[in-house]
């Protein structure tokens, strides 16, 4: 007999062991959930509610029931790496932490402000600029949820977002004599990446969205870019010393080659010389 589920949608939770579960558990879990709500299998109030309950979910126990009903996971949730090795560098799911953003709103009146490097993407974050400038730099950011919006509010003034590499990005902001930037609009984003919707409203001013690698991924690309240059170098020199060395045994077989022709000349006019003067000494004879 199965457990009955309760109308908030979320099945009891039976005992379980207290292993600790990793954001990437809680991850899993939410796809899990996603594909649920797509095919009809959850609507809106249960998928919520269950989403809110995987992203407090501390332990292994709790993450269980949350997906025992849907065919995506009969009976247990996803798989545990008992050893909870670390998460890859630079992996959405460790970047996608849940909880609250470190920082939720910014202003900027005649003047400027910035988020960048460490810092924690909420959910939504409101930013305002009125005869100033602001940076929301994404690169370094963990991200409260998978899907975050950046509303930005820019009058006389303006406001560059910035994003990493494998990150989606929507557009809906409106603009009058003013705009937003939609050029990294429809690049698809990285499977288990974060989705950054930017919308709001720029009036005499506009609001900029660009894509850019981190200082240390730049660094590394220039360095692999030395590596492919040294590498190109060293093969033309080897190409180029094979090239010599196939010049130099050709001179030298075809130098081998004269030489053998003119020693076969002039052992040819010696028999030519010894066989004259050999018929000359006969006719003196006669």
């Amino acid at each position: 007999m199965t457990d009955a589920v309760p109308s908030g949608g979320i099945p009891p939770r039976p005992p379980a062991p207290e292993l600790r579960a990793a954001d990437a558990d809680r991850e899993r879990v939410a796809e899990i959930l996603r594909d649920a709500l797509a095919e009809g299998r959850l609507d809106m109030e249960e998928f919520e509610e269950r989403l809110e309950a995987t992203y407090k979910a501390r332990t292994y126990g709790e993450l269980t029931p949350i997906t025992r009903d849907l065919p995506a996971a009969p009976g247990a949730a996803p798989a545990v790496n008992l050893s909870k090795e670390a998460q890859p560098s630079g992996s959405w799911a460790g970047r996608i932490t849940g909880g609250e953003g470190s920082s939720t709103w910014a202003v900027a009146v005649m003047s400027g402000f910035q988020r960048r490097g460490r810092w924690t993407v909420p959910k939504r974050f409101n930013c305002f600029a009125f005869w100033g400038g602001g940076e929301i730099d994404l690169r370094e950011a963990n991200f409260a949820d998978r899907e975050v919006e950046i509303n930005c509010v820019a009058i006389m003034g303006g406001v560059n977002v910035i994003v990493p590499p494998g990150v989606e990005v929507v557009v809906r902001g409106i603009g009058i004599m003013g705009g937003f930037d939609h050029r990294e609009e429809g690049v698809p984003g990285d499977p288990g990446g974060p989705r950054v919707i930017v919308t709001g409203f720029a009036f005499w001013g506009g609001v900029g969205v660009e894509r850019k690698l981190t200082r240390e991924e730049r660094k590394a690309l220039k360095e692999e870019r030395r590596r492919e240059r040294l590498d190109r170098r060293e093969s033309r020199r080897e190409l180029h010393e094979s090239f010599r060395d196939d010049v130099q045994d050709a001179h030298r077989r075809l130098l081998d080659g004269h030489q053998d022709l003119m020693r076969d000349r002039r052992d040819r006019d010696r028999r030519d010389r010894h066989d004259r003067r050999d018929r000359r000494d006969r006719r003196d004879d006669y």
